[in-house]
């Protein structure tokens, strides 16, 4: 090989090796971005899941079960009017209480479940007759982050809740002091700390405790009394 054959070998062999080294480096900033689109995607998915569960009153997200579902219209089944579901999550008590004659609304801190439900309601055809609303029911006040209730309960004359032990006394002063008197309350998984059930439905974690808005308003009615 001469010379001059060695040196255009040389820089051929150069050259290639430079372009081998800038497609791994274009490979390498490719699957650094997607990598790093993946995980901003991941947190945008999770990070309503997970947010909740962060707060000083945790409502997670568990789907009710078909039991849950058939039980509480079977407690409601002789109702009609407004309903409104507490933790709504992905939708299927409201969208099942819309099919059964309600006017059925639900309200969700999580917003993709709210989108969801919003779809599944459409896709079942009682999209008119039914609302899902982003509704943070617990809110800081105050410097001592005092957590409260915000929404209003008063135009609800149905009102189911799934909620959790810690959540459950501030609920029930409100609601009684909201309701109208002819208001049935069905609390799911877990009853209410102090209210009296005028019935029960279903057994274990597909249980379902329904309340009279009239005694519950006589019960707040003694304690005010006695203040």
């Amino acid at each position: 090989m001469s010379q001059h054959e060695l040196v255009l070998d040389t820089g051929q062999g150069n050259a290639a090796f430079s372009e081998g080294r800038r497609r791994r480096s274009r490979l390498g900033l490719v699957v650094t971005g997607v990598v790093g689109g993946s995980l901003v995607a991941l947190y945008a998915v999770a990070a309503p899941f997970v947010a909740p569960a962060l707060r000083r009153v945790c409502l997670p997200f568990v789907p009710a079960t078909t039991a849950q579902v058939e039980n509480v219209l079977r407690v409601l089944r002789t109702r009609t009017g407004t309903l409104v579901d507490i933790g709504s999550g992905d939708g299927r008590i409201v969208i099942a209480a819309a099919k059964c004659g309600f006017q059925a609304s639900g309200l969700e801190l999580n917003p993709w479940l709210v989108w969801y439900s919003r779809y599944k309601a459409w896709r079942e055809g009682v999209h008119r007759s039914t609302s899902f609303h982003i509704s943070d029911l617990w809110k800081v006040g105050g410097s001592r982050l005092v957590e409260r209730i915000q929404a209003s309960f008063a135009q609800y004359s149905n009102v189911v809740i799934f909620g959790v032990p810690q959540m459950m006394d501030q609920l029930e002063v409100k609601l009684a002091n909201e309701l109208p008197s002819s208001a049935k309350v069905v609390a799911c998984r877990f009853p209410f700390p102090t209210w009296v059930p005028e019935s029960t439905e279903g057994e274990g974690i597909d249980t379902v405790w329904v309340y009279d808005t009239k005694i519950f308003h006589s019960d707040l009615h003694r304690k005010t009394d006695k203040t």
